[in-house]
C-alpha cells in the first residue's frame, strides 16, 4: 500500500513509518519543515510538504494513497478550541476525499473522556459529537463514514506510549521528579493508567490498515492498569530519590499539566482487539521501561 501519514516525524509515527517501511509498503509523511523532509526522506519514506493548515496538501497526499493515518494533532493546551477547530478542518479535508473509494482512514484518539469507573471496551462510543467538542468530534466523524465507501479506523492510545526517546506524560513526571527532588503520586496513587510500548503500538496500526474491517475500534493497550503509586515508586527508583503522595491541591503545582491526567484512572480493554487483528504485545512493560533507564540516563532524552 502507499500510505500518507501524518505526525510521522512525530513519537508514534516514526516507529509507525519504519514498521510500514518494513513490511513493504510505501509511505508519504506530511512534513512542516525542510528537517522533517529530510528526517523522513532519510528512513526511506517520501515527504509532502504542509501542516494541518493546509487543507489542500492533506487532500492532495489523501487523494493520492492507498490508505491514510492520521496520527498528528496541534495539542494547543492554551487553546483548545483552536486545536479541536483544526482538527475537525484536517479530517474532513482528507475523509472527504476518501468518500467511495473503500480506502483505509486510521485516526488516532485517547482512552479519556469515555467511560468512568471501568476500562473502556472497543464497543464504548465516544461522546464527542460535533465540531465544539473535544478533537472536534473527529473520531465519530471518521467512523460515521463508514457507512460512505471509507474504510475507517480508529485507534485509542493508552495514556503512557512508552519507550526510549518519549516525550510525553511519563517524560513530564520524571521532570518533576528531577525538579522537586521527590517522585510523587496524587492522593493515595490508587488511580491507573493503561500503558503500551512504541513498537507495539506502530505495529498495531500497520495492522490495522491491512486487517480492521470499516468501523472498527483498536485499543492501543497492551497492560490495562498500571497504578500511579507504582509508577511513582519505578521514578523515583531510577532517579534514586524519595516517593511521597502530593496531595490534589498541589498537584498542578507539582507535575503542571500532566496532574490533570495523572490524577485519573485511564485504563482501557484490548481484548477485541486482540482477537480482530490477532495481535498481542511484545515489547516491555513502561515499568520494565523506567527501571531500563529509559526515561532517566544521559540517552533517554528526559
Amino acid at each position: 500500500m502507499r500510505v500518507f501519514m501524518t505526525g510521522a516525524t512525530g513519537w508514534i509515527g516514526s516507529a509507525t513509518v519504519e514498521d510500514l517501511l518494513s513490511a513493504g509498503h510505501e509511505v508519504v509523511g506530511l512534513a512542516r519543515s525542510d528537517e522533517s523532509a529530510e528526517s523522513l526522506e532519510a528512513t526511506g519514506a517520501t515527504a509532502l510538504r504542509g501542516d494541518l493548515d493546509d487543507l489542500d496538501s492533506l487532500r492532495t497526499g489523501a487523494a493520492q494513497a492507498d490508505a491514510v493515518v492520521h496520527l498528528a494533532n496541534k495539542h494547543d493546551w492554551d487553546d483548545p478550541k483552536s486545536s479541536d477547530a483544526t482538527e475537525r478542518a484536517a479530517v474532513e479535508a482528507m475523509i472527504e476525499v476518501l468518500e467511495g473509494t473503500g480506502k483505509a482512514f486510521s485516526i488516532a484518539n485517547g482512552l479519556s473522556g469515555i467511560v468512568e469507573g471501568r476500562p473502556v471496551l472497543e464497543t464504548d462510543a465516544s461522546p464527542a459529537v460535533g465540531p465544539a467538542s473535544d478533537r472536534g468530534g473527529s473520531e465519530n466523524l471518521a467512523l460515521d463514514h463508514a457507512s460512505r465507501g471509507v474504510r475507517a479506523i480508529v485507534t485509542r492510545f493508552a495514556p503512557s506510549v512508552h519507550g526510549r526517546g518519549d516525550w510525553g506524560f511519563v517524560n513530564w513526571l520524571v521532570a518533576a521528579a528531577r525538579k522537586h527532588g521527590v517522585s510523587g503520586y496524587i492522593g493515595d496513587g490508587s488511580n491507573s493508567w493503561s500503558a503500551i510500548h512504541r513498537s507495539d503500538t506502530a505495529r498495531m496500526i500497520r495492522l490495522g490498515l491491512e486487517r480492521a474491517p470499516a468501523g472498527t475500534r483498536l485499543h492501543a493497550v497492551a497492560e490495562e492498569s498500571v497504578p500511579t503509586k507504582v509508577i511513582a515508586e519505578s521514578i523515583g527508583q531510577a532517579l534514586d530519590v524519595p516517593v511521597t503522595s502530593i496531595s490534589p491541591e498541589k498537584a498542578s503545582e507539582h507535575f503542571g499539566i500532566v496532574s490533570h491526567f495523572f490524577g485519573q484512572t485511564l485504563t482501557g480493554s484490548a481484548a477485541r482487539t486482540r482477537s480482530v487483528l490477532g495481535w498481542k504485545a511484545t515489547g516491555p512493560t513502561l515499568i520494565e521501561d523506567i527501571a531500563s533507564g529509559a526515561y532517566t540516563d544521559e540517552t533517554s532524552g528526559a
